[in-house]
């Protein structure tokens, strides 16, 4: 609800969940206190996707379509705004510390020949996100599995016939 409607009110999100206001206020003393709650919800998953991949250790196509599947999972679970998420400094710092996770990751994946040297630095590091946010949104009939198939080979091999 909250991805469709970032100002949605605690009265109507207790209603989508099929609980009273009153329940929501008991956890949560405010609306800035559930959505922080969330965003670190999202953020762990997040975290646990990237553990999951095995980034470092996993051969990097492996690793590469695990850590793309479990994002798209992610990312279907909890379609937040991004934007606004990234407004808590807290929040963001952890954050940047996945994405230099990831960073270091496929600059393995460039080293290792998987990934094209000629393309400007950092273009695959910013391509991957929107690739996978994409198919997340677009693509809701097809699993985790079969959307990371697609932004993988999209990735790897990109739209051109050759």
């Amino acid at each position: 609800m909250l991805a469709t409607d970032p100002g949605a009110s605690i009265a109507s999100i207790a209603a989508e969940a099929g609980v009273d206001r009153r329940t929501v206020y008991r956890r949560f003393a405010s609306r800035e206190e559930l959505l922080t709650a969330i965003h670190e919800a999202r953020l762990t998953a997040v975290e646990r996707a990237i553990e999951d991949a095995r980034l470092r250790e996993a051969p990097v196509a492996v690793a590469l379509h695990r850590y793309v599947e479990n994002v798209i999972a992610v990312n279907r679970t909890w379609p937040v705004d991004l934007a606004r998420m990234l407004t808590d400094d807290a929040i963001r710092q952890r954050r940047d510390v996945s994405v230099r996770e990831v960073d270091g990751f496929l600059q393995r994946a460039t080293d290792e020949g998987l990934l094209r040297r000629d393309r400007p630095e950092g273009w695959a590091s910013a391509l991957l996100p929107q690739l996978m946010h994409l198919v997340s949104r677009q693509m809701p009939e097809l699993s985790p599995g079969q959307a990371a198939d697609i932004v993988v080979d999209t990735l790897l091999h990109g739209l051109g016939a050759s």
